[in-house]
């Protein structure tokens, strides 16, 4: 469904842009640039930022895991990327599972400033803002997917969640798309 309304208390949620997962120089760098503009909306316009980073990894095995669980993460690996701007009035999260809303206190904080809507971006696609994405949905936002701000290593992956299960969990729209609409409705 394509983007309909900005409600009165959007926030925007960045999922793991960070120098471990995005280093320079990465394939991501449209993602962060488009993330990155984003921010600069939300905050021009009074409303929360929430960065998320990972720092570490669920327990459990799979046959396609990267870090192992005990692993040390090397020193930076959660460090959010520069290009973002963090500034003092931004929030930020740090999940150990893929989900922003696992264990982290997001629900409470969004709670807390009388957000109704997530706005979504980040990597990977199929991981972490999916897994985020459906956590909105159970916690009962309405969501919005920047589906130019987001990407996964896997495009097919990537694919399969902006087609098809995107859709089902929210609206999707372009970057500029929620930025006009910020604009008009406010």
């Amino acid at each position: 469904m394509a983007l309909s309304t900005i409600d009165p208390t959007p926030a925007l949620v960045v999922i793991d842009l960070q120098k471990g997962i995005v280093p320079a120089g990465s394939p991501f760098a449209p993602v962060v640039e488009r993330s990155a503009r984003l921010a600069d909306a939300f905050r021009r316009h009074g409303l929360p930022v929430i960065l998320v980073n990972v720092t570490g990894v669920a327990p459990g095995r799979t046959e396609t895991a990267r870090h192992r669980t005990g692993t040390t993460l090397p020193d930076g690996f959660a460090d959010l990327v520069d290009e973002l701007g963090a500034q003092p009035g931004d929030f930020t999260v740090s999940k150990r599972r893929r989900s922003a809303f696992h264990d982290t206190g997001l629900d409470a904080l969004l709670r807390d400033h009388g957000v109704t809507q997530v706005v979504l971006t980040g990597v990977a696609t199929g991981s972490g803002v999916e897994s985020t994405a459906r956590s909105a949905v159970d916690h009962g936002y309405h969501v919005v997917l920047a589906t130019d701000a987001m990407d996964d290593p896997d495009a097919a992956v990537h694919e399969h969640s902006v087609r098809r299960v995107f859709p089902k969990l929210g609206e999707t729209a372009t970057t500029q798309e929620i930025i006009d609409m910020m604009g008009a409705t406010r």
